[in-house]
């Protein structure tokens, strides 16, 4: 068998992510920011300021990315682009405090301390939560094959089958940094015996996993058309 044959017998498993695997920007910030904060010391400094706020900037523009969609790329630019300003706006006010005397007197007010113990504890934390996320996915995924739809889902494994003739799909990006982060997007299967719809959402990589499917799909209707019965004479 050929490897573009083999390719075209594996399964392709399907798994939809909850939202919250999209903070690993921020899980990875931490244990980097732990360690820094561990050979700085528990001596205040300003570089322990500079720390925090580079923390807490990266855990805000996360928590925009999952509270908020943006499914255009003007909506990102605009992001972008109110980002620049306020980290910008705050710069200014710190090295040119005699613009706006007020503002820059709060700005200077603002010296967040943290120490290891803080980062590596945050860290901890979404790391249990990242690991009952993947058990939990696994618990609830679906599998293609070359002839049939598979669904497996709770903790004794149910599983409920579906033809894979005639199987539709549809690939969706309803939010431009789901697709940076993670290359994810919304996969909707249609299968022919269902009136149904079923949605996946956050499904990572999900451009390469369509295209395996459309190429397994493609050769399924040339083998159904090939095996069909002749007419009778």
């Amino acid at each position: 068998m050929s490897k573009a044959e083999n390719d075209l017998t594996k399964p392709i498993y399907l798994m939809s992510y909850p939202k919250i695997v999209l903070l690993y920007p921020t899980f990875i910030a931490s244990i980097v920011a732990g360690f820094v904060a561990l050979w700085l010391g528990n001596d205040a400094s300003p570089t322990h300021t500079t720390l925090a706020l580079s923390f807490m900037g990266i855990l805000a523009v996360n928590l925009v990315v999952l509270a908020f969609d943006f499914p255009r790329t003007t909506s990102l630019t605009l992001f972008f682009c109110i980002v620049a300003f306020v980290f910008g706006f705050i710069l200014l006010m710190r090295y040119f405090p005699d613009l706006l005397p007020a503002v820059s007197q709060f700005f200077k007010a603002l010296n967040p301390h943290a120490n290891s113990t803080f980062y590596f504890l945050f860290s901890t934390v979404l790391g249990i939560i990242y690991v009952c996320v993947f058990v939990t996915v696994r618990m609830d995924y679906w599998e293609i094959r070359s002839n049939e739809l598979l669904h497996h889902h709770g903790f004794l494994s149910n599983l409920e089958r579906y033809s894979a003739p005639n199987l539709r799909i549809s690939k969706e990006i309803d939010d431009i940094f789901e697709y940076m982060l993670m290359r994810s997007g919304r996969l909707i299967i249609h299968p022919s015996s269902e009136p149904r719809a079923f949605v996946l959402d956050n499904v990572p990589f999900i451009d390469g996993k369509e295209a395996r499917i459309t190429k397994m799909l493609s050769a399924l209707q040339v083998t159904v058309r090939q095996e069909a019965p002749l007419p009778p004479q």
